[in-house]
């Protein structure tokens, strides 16, 4: 299959997921209108946005693009599914954050040394897996306070490269795609899901004020009472 075939079959497994899931397909991300909620993944590539998985409300896009083919069948592919979702509940308890995958290159990881501080935690097979920092300005030790050993742990089970974090308000997750197929795409949006649900009942147990899930958290609605 060439590149550009293979472009326009990953494209239609997205879409058809959209189908059965019942959520919205737009081969490039808009915005919303004006007055309403940011739109997430704006200028995301196979872009979805509804309830991704159940409880799990956001947008979905493709992720780490990077061109393949030969000389005359070029074409742009995705080795990643990113999805996103408004928690400006999760942010007013919780630093922005990034937990980043320790198979980056030195390189990369490197790029975050300056500007961000490094979270250790107690476990160590996190920390063996994860690379987690804060902007410099924030005090690392909130966010190794906001997750509990049960989070922790949890988190290495999952068999894949995996990033998440917390920014602008919007949770964010990175599934690195082992092949380009509606089982990995499916298994993208629901371990996304998985997170969100667990990041929520962490920030919960702070007993302070947090939405139900629902459109708000994708952009398709106000937040209630809002």
């Amino acid at each position: 299959m060439s590149a550009g075939d293979e472009q326009q079959a990953w494209a239609e497994t997205v879409k058809s997921l959209a189908g059965a899931r019942g959520l919205r397909y737009d081969p490039i991300g808009g915005l919303n209108p004006v007055g309403q909620a940011a739109a997430l993944c704006p200028g995301g590539t196979n872009r979805l946005t509804g309830e991704l998985s159940e409880g799990f409300w956001g947008a979905s896009c493709d992720a780490d693009e990077h061109e393949e083919g030969g000389l005359f069948s070029k074409a742009v592919l995705p080795g990643a599914v990113l999805a996103k979702s408004h928690v400006p509940d999760l942010a007013k308890v919780m630093p922005p954050f990034n937990v980043e995958s320790i198979e980056k290159t030195p390189e990369e990881l490197i790029m975050h040394k300056a500007s961000r501080r490094k979270v250790e935690f107690e476990s160590i097979e996190f920390n063996k897996r994860f690379l987690a920092t804060v902007p410099s300005e924030y005090d690392p030790v909130a966010l190794r306070e906001t997750f509990s050993p049960g989070f922790l742990s949890w988190v290495t089970t999952m068999d894949n490269e995996i990033e998440f974090g917390v920014s602008e308000q919007q949770l964010w997750f990175l599934w690195m795609l082992r092949e380009r197929t509606r089982d990995e795409l499916e298994a993208a949006l629901d371990n996304g899901g998985r997170l969100f649900k667990r990041i929520r009942k962490e920030v919960e147990e702070t007993n302070i004020h947090t939405y139900p899930a629902g459109p708000w958290h994708a952009g398709l609605e106000p937040f209630p009472n809002s």
